[in-house]
């Protein structure tokens, strides 16, 4: 009968650190989100004064007729922005991040070794 005494303090340890690591969880969680993010949390966002400027462009003047838009949408993402800032968009060529589906497969790569 003496494990029923031992077994009772485990019961409430076990209770009570069950809360406190899911607190813990959330504080870390929305404490350090910026880890999650590839570039530098003390970079900030870039100015892409360019594109602001392509838009408001844009926006002043008539629509675009069909070959207008067809070339500047050939020079870059759309037709709005056209060439503007281009370099300094994140894309693939200039990002260290990978896609889920890479690392599930390095994951599991390294589950098989």
């Amino acid at each position: 009968m003496s494990f029923i005494s031992f077994n009772l303090p485990v019961k409430r340890l076990v209770r009570s650190l069950i809360p406190v690591c899911f607190c813990a969880l959330m504080f870390v969680s929305n404490a350090f989100p910026a880890f999650a993010v590839t570039s530098s949390p003390t970079k900030g966002e870039d100015k892409l004064l360019g594109i602001e400027k392509e838009a408001q462009k844009a926006v002043l003047k008539n629509p675009m007729s069909l070959e207008e838009t067809q070339e500047k949408a050939s020079k870059g993402p759309n037709e709005v922005q056209g060439d503007a800032d281009l370099e300094k968009m994140k894309n693939p060529s200039n990002t260290k991040a990978t896609s889920f589906e890479q690392q599930v497969k390095k994951a599991v790569s390294k589950i098989k070794d």
